[in-house]
């Protein structure tokens, strides 16, 4: 079940508790009577529910990172934080946009809930606005609008994958719009499995080839690919995120266990 619906299902409980007890309970307590056990937790309970619910709902959430998708970026066992205002206030549970406040840009970092199960959360990298024609060439070259995104080669990165299997890939600066980050690539997988790609909404705004694909963002909707390109299901294989479908910005590592060097970092 989802973690919102429970805080908030918790919160109404609580509260409803807490309410009779003022309006009915309380007058038909003797004086040196005390409080039932229940109404005695539910009103200690209630204000803390309160505030974690209000935190989690409007302006901060956290989420541990489970996959290498995001590497270098990410790491897996990453606890970062995640904005829930700055693209617009939204309803808890519901996810419905209030209050209009910016809108995401190229190479933001997006926490959202992944289109074909919309009760898992996601997180990779925005590429393509509404609108915005993406394509992606054999030789893992991105364009958006027609422009190669620039990069620039670093060096070699090595990394172990589920399996303790170590992957030796090429680390690239590529410049995504107002952000510059890191991103791998396996210059000997494909641009796209497309025998992984399944069927999605506004499928045919995509052209898969053996080379790559373009894709035409529908409005409303959103481009997603991870910075580990070859090691990332994104976009390519499942489709467009819909504006309903934000969670939040991803800024900030709070907690690594494995490598305290994590704690700190700011998400680019």
């Amino acid at each position: 079940m989802d973690f919102a619906l429970i805080l908030l299902i918790a919160l109404l409980v609580t509260g409803f508790i807490w309410l009779l007890d003022i309006v009915y309970f309380k007058k038909h307590r003797g004086a040196e009577e005390k409080e039932p056990l229940l109404i005695e937790y539910a009103k200690s309970f209630f204000p803390v529910i309160l505030i974690v619910f209000a935190l989690r709902s409007f302006i901060v959430e956290p989420f541990r990172i489970p996959s290498g998708s995001m590497i270098p970026t990410l790491r897996v066992g990453d606890f970062i934080l995640v904005n829930k205002y700055t693209w617009g206030i939204r309803l808890p549970v519901a996810n419905i946009k209030i209050l209009d406040i910016n809108q995401p840009q190229r190479g933001d970092v997006m926490v959202f809930r992944y289109p074909v199960d919309p009760s898992l959360d996601y997180i990779k990298r925005v590429v393509g606005l509404p609108g915005d024609k993406v394509e992606y060439t054999q030789d893992k070259r991105l364009l958006i609008n027609g422009k190669e995104v620039p990069w620039q080669y670093e060096r070699d990165f090595d990394y172990t994958k589920a399996g303790l299997n170590t992957v030796t890939a090429k680390l690239y600066h590529e410049q995504l719009g107002a952000h510059r980050h890191s991103i791998l690539i396996q210059p000997d997988d494909p641009a796209v499995h497309i025998e992984q790609v399944r069927p999605f909404q506004h499928r045919t705004n995509c052209d898969y080839n053996d080379g790559g694909f373009v894709c035409i963002v529908p409005p409303g909707h959103y481009f997603m690919m991870g910075d580990n390109r070859d090691d990332s299901t994104d976009s390519r294989y499942w489709g467009f995120v819909p504006d309903d479908h934000i969670v939040g910005k991803a800024f900030f590592v709070w907690m690594n266990f494995s490598d305290f060097r994590r704690i700190g970092k700011s998400i680019e």
